[in-house]
């Protein structure tokens, strides 16, 4: 067993130059600035990555890029979730033999699968490739909610480790951090950066973030203080960040994440459609929170 996956995850952007092809020498850099900065693991090509509008080819290509160059510094995690089972299954199988550490697997979206559906997706992957996955759910996001009883069963496969959680409802916290204290080998990331020190104050393991990309050493930071109980010192950086985590979603991720990466000179200016840079009404106000938290 390879060791527990704890604290600050990044769920790294996948930069591009402008014609949209992906951009590796700042996919390098951006590495190495997190290896630095204190984060404890890399998203490859999660939703922040833009999975949904990168080809298979593309996609395999970014992970093989993220593994051989972090060279086994820090866990790189593959984002391989699909709406098809089987696509889930290719993407995981190719990303076990590329030599990820583990793979994260989002809720099969749109096409709206029941609770026993979701149970035999995730039990037809876990059976199929051996390496350690993590669960992810974000119905905001795909129209489909994979609730704690489920995670419960799916949770007794030893190729199941965890689950990224997006929903910040208390109660739902509760439910699986209930599950992750009868189960030590199954770990709970928060998904959702306005509430994720909420849910390492309850014995959450770490958090997958979209601020990690503007702001590692803070989140990592605030990890590190939360999981040594500090949680003055990690609620005081955390307060900080509050306007920072509302602007991120002040339009579709990545789109101001990306634009604050290329406003810090990290990122060419380039995200692919359907999504389009961040509208100008908002620059201002980005602008003065970059500015605020010595990013510019």
């Amino acid at each position: 067993m390879m060791q527990a996956l704890k604290g600050s995850l990044v769920a790294l952007v996948t930069p591009m130059i402008p014609n949209g092809d992906v951009d590796y020498v700042a996919l390098e850099n951006l590495i190495d600035w997190h290896i630095e900065k204190g984060t404890n693991g890399i998203v490859s090509v999660g939703t922040t990555g833009e999975s949904a509008t990168v080809n298979i080819k593309e996609h395999l290509e970014v992970i093989n890029h993220t593994v051989k160059y972090v060279n086994s510094r820090i866990p790189v995690i593959a984002g391989t979730g699909a709406n098809s089972t089987s696509e889930a299954i290719e993407l995981t199988m190719e990303s076990k033999q590329i030599g990820a550490d583990f793979s994260l697997l989002v809720t099969p979206y749109y096409n709206k699968p029941n609770q026993n559906g979701l149970i035999q997706h995730y039990t037809k992957v876990a059976n199929e490739v051996d390496l350690p996955q993590i669960l992810y759910n974000v119905p905001s996001r795909t129209a489909c909610d994979l609730k704690p009883s489920s995670v419960k069963i799916l949770s007794e496969h030893k190729n199941i480790v965890g689950i990224k959680e997006a929903v910040g409802d208390p109660k739902r916290i509760d439910d699986l951090i209930q599950i992750s204290s009868n189960n030590e080998d199954f770990l709970l990331y928060s998904g959702d950066d306005p509430s994720f020190l909420s849910m390492l104050k309850k014995g959450g393991d770490g958090v997958i973030s979209v601020a990690a990309n503007v702001v590692p050493e803070y989140i990592s930071d605030i990890c590190s203080s939360a999981l040594e109980e500090k949680f003055d010192i990690a609620e005081e950086l955390d307060n900080k960040l509050s306007t920072l985590y509302e602007l991120l979603f002040i339009e579709s991720n990545p789109i101001p994440v990306k634009w604050m990466l290329y406003k810090m000179e990290l990122i060419q200016k380039s995200i692919r459609l359907p999504l389009i840079e961040l509208d100008k009404k908002y620059h201002e106000d980005m602008l003065s929170e970059m500015l605020k938290l010595n990013l510019l």
